[in-house]
Parts: C-alpha cells; structure tokens; sequence
C-alpha cells in the first residue's frame, strides 16, 4: 500500500471522509434515576485508572465488562442520555436488562440498577466496527473522563479527589435536555463574527457542525461561501448537505484556521433549542487532551501536537461505509457528480475489494476514508460491480 503509514494519527478521519455515527435520529433510552446518582467505585481504594481504549478514526472504544464477562468495547458518547447495549450483544452475554448489573471498566466498577437494551444498527456501518454499545452521560456524571487523543488513551478520575493542575483552559459546561454545551466563536465566509452555544460530542467525527436552521437565521450560506456536497451518507442522504470552511473557529484562546464545516438538516434530540448553533465534533477535540469533568461543570481542552494541523477534507468524492457480518464489505453508497471519482468511472453500489496491492479485507474503514484525504495520491481501485472485477485509477484531488 502506498502512502499508508502514519495515516491515522494526522488529521485522520474527519467528517468528509466519511460517515459520521447517526447521532442526529438515535432513539435514547430512558435514564435510571437511581443508577444515575450511584457512584464510581476505584479499585485498591484509588481515585484514577487508565483504560486501555480503542480508536477508530477519533472516536473511542472503551473496553468494559459485565459482572466479570469478558470485555466489550463500548462507544463513548457525550450526546446519549444512558449508558446501552446491543439487545443481541446482551443476549449474547447472558446480561438481562432488567437486573442489576456491575459494569466494570480497568479497576472501576459502575454499579446499574439495570442497563438498557438499545439498538443502534447504524453505527457499525458507519464506524466499520460491530457495535456492541454506548458509555452515556450516566457514565460523564459519575467519573472525570480525559481523553489523550495524542497518546491514544484515556484516564478516569473520581469525581471527589480530582483537581486539575494543568496548563488547559477550562471551558463552562452548560447543559440542554441533557447535551453538553460550550461557547465557541466563529467567522463565516463573508468575515461575519458569531458566538453562539455548541454541543460537544465525542461520538460525531466532524470537525464542526452548523445546523441549517441557525444557519437560515444568521444568513449564513450564501455565494460568499465555496461548498461541495458532504460524502457523509448520514448528512448527505437528500444528496444537497454542503461542506464549507470557516475562516476561523475559536474556542477560548484557541483559533483554528480554514476550519471544515458542513451544514445538518438534522439537530440532536434535545438540541432545538434555537440558540444552539451545532456541533464540536471528535476531530476537533483531537487537538487536544479533553477532560469532561461533568461533576464540576468544566471541559478543560489543552492542545497536544496536531493542534496546528490542517483539516483534510475527502479528495476523491467517494462515500462508502462497511457491510457484511464481519463489516468488510466496503460498499460505495455515494459518488459526487464532478468528483475525481466520478470522472474516473466509480459508481454507486461498487464494492471496494481492494486498492493498490492491498486486499480491502486487510484495511479498516477508517483507512480507507484516510488514504482519500492525501491529495495527489493516486490509487487503484479493485472493484467489485455486479459480479465482475474491474481496476479504476483515481487521483485524489483537493475539492475545497
């Protein structure tokens, strides 16, 4: 494979390359009061434990357990009210929603009342990773979470010991029908400056989000702005979600430049309140070391080293996501009209069963979406259509 190596530890998996989890149409499970108010329990009578988390592009797995099961790996989602599994996965791990139940994450245990049994099929296609469940806000409440996107690891604190000594700014955390909310400054197209309240989510693998009703109420969109359409299937279902760059996006007293945004249709559940403007996505966040410190109402971001990296944006107008049991069917669900790969003869339904030398089953998802960011790159592409294979070169090429 050419032009493989250090792929997903630069500017990796951005909105653009490819479909972000539907966090916009999610049934939420109920939350459980008294689960809720339970607190963290550290092992050895400590106050912090690093998890061993997984990544997939810059959204992040944790491994947990249930009453000593063997370990699931559970999606971190700062936009879900609960804390759920799979119905099949619970199943399958002989766990009855209705019970009690000891989740246990790396030397903390988190006892539930029950769990809830949520389904959520979307997700492993998106993520090219089986989903077998989410770590809700009843997870933020009960522990500090800070996520190391540098390092790829995440530590948990107890809530009653922890104080922060670093050298972050810390951000107040306001709430809306439960979505963690932060100020963030921004300037559009035309040079207009806006500050308005943004969702913070883990789980959406953007850079940012705008909501097309704040949008139409700011004037926001306009021939000012160069857009292409999103390869994202979740935003670009109705083929018309554009893609732009803000000429800066500030949090506190970190500005980012030629920001990539696209324009949703779609709010969270909870996020209609009209002065929300839309979303921080993870791979925002992965600019910095993050703590979600919910306990005491603060989000403390400190830059690690891709703070100055550019945002990558999709170079070849290919929208694919994984199929099949073992989700190593990459099927391509969009192909913009114009794009590199349009020009060079992909088509909607293809299957992507290989590039260059490399086997397609021997890449992730979120290779695949990664090796599409690297501008004048070009690939061959094996691709399955109707039965028959074909090779079809396509050179990536900046869209925006």
């Amino acid at each position: 494979m050419k032009h493989r190596a250090g792929l997903l530890f630069g500017t990796a998996a951005l909105l653009l390359a490819g479909a972000a989890p539907n966090v916009f149409s999610q049934a939420q499970p109920k939350r459980d009061a008294s689960a809720a108010q339970a607190s963290a329990k550290f092992a050895y009578g400590g106050d912090a434990a690093e998890i061993p988390a997984q990544f997939a592009g810059n959204l992040v797995f944790l491994p947990v357990r249930f009453n000593q099961s063997r370990a699931s790996y559970f999606l971190l989602d700062s936009t879900f009210a609960s804390s759920s599994a799979d119905p099949g996965h619970l199943t399958a791990m002989g766990v009855v929603p209705a019970q009690p139940l000891v989740l246990s994450l790396n030397g903390v245990d988190l006892p539930f009342t029950s769990f809830p049994a949520v389904a959520r099929p979307e997700l492993g296609s998106q993520t090219g990773r089986i989903y077998e469940g989410s770590l809700g806000n009843d997870f933020f409440e009960r522990v500090v979470v800070e996520i190391d996107y540098g390092r790829q690891t995440v530590r948990l604190y107890d809530p009653a010991a922890y104080t922060y000594s670093g050298s972050g700014t810390a951000f107040h955390l306001a709430f809306s029908a439960g979505l963690p909310l932060i100020q963030a400054k921004f300037t559009d197209a035309k040079g207009k400056f806006l500050e308005a309240p943004f969702v913070v989510s883990t789980a959406n693998d953007s850079s940012a989000i705008i909501f097309d009703r704040y949008a139409e109420a700011h004037h926001l969109l306009s021939s000012h702005w160069k857009t292409i359409p999103s390869v994202d299937p979740e935003l670009n279902n109705s083929g018309t979600a554009p893609v732009s760059r803000l000429k800066g996006l500030q949090l506190g007293r970190y500005t980012t430049e030629d920001t990539l945004v696209a324009f949703s249709k779609s709010d969270l559940p909870g996020s209609t309140d009209s002065h929300i403007a839309g979303i921080i996505g993870a791979a925002m966040l992965s600019r910095f070391t993050v703590t979600f410190d919910y306990p005491h109402q603060q989000l403390i971001l400190a830059p690690n080293s891709r703070f100055p990296s550019d945002d990558q944006e999709d170079k070849s107008g290919i929208s694919v996501i994984a199929k099949g049991n073992a989700l190593k069917t990459f099927e391509v669900v969009q192909v913009n009209p114009g794009s590199p790969a349009a020009r060079a003869g992909v088509q909607k339904g293809d299957i992507i069963a290989g590039i260059d030398e490399d086997a397609a089953a021997d890449l992730t998802l979120s290779e695949i979406r990664n090796l599409f960011r690297q501008v004048g790159h070009k690939y061959t592409l094996v691709i399955d259509r109707n039965g028959q294979n074909k090779q079809i070169t396509v050179e990536m090429k900046r869209q925006i």
